[in-house]
């Protein structure tokens, strides 16, 4: 950009600011929650509740099918990025 559109967009500076900051938590967010090693760990959480009955096995079934569909999506990104990293 030039100078001039610079100057003119100065007012907007805190919006974009926020909304540089608001895509970074999204970002990191979605590392999380699609990150295998917490995936893993709900699936051994979910696995304690039903043994400990408090979860019946048809919320542990709906449950666990779920984690295992963001086990898969964590995958085929991780496996489509090549680095290992899910987006």
């Amino acid at each position: 950009m030039g100078l001039i559109s610079e100057v003119l967009l100065l007012p907007f500076a805190p919006v974009r600011g926020s909304a540089w900051a608001i895509r970074q938590v999204l970002h990191e967010a979605e590392r999380i929650y699609y990150d295998p090693a917490t995936i893993r760990a709900e699936l051994a959480r979910l696995e304690e509740r039903l043994e400990a009955g408090e979860i019946s096995e048809e919320e542990f079934d709906r449950e666990e099918d779920e984690l295992l569909d963001r086990l898969e999506i964590a995958s085929r990104n991780s496996a489509g990025t090549g680095n290992g990293t899910a987006r």
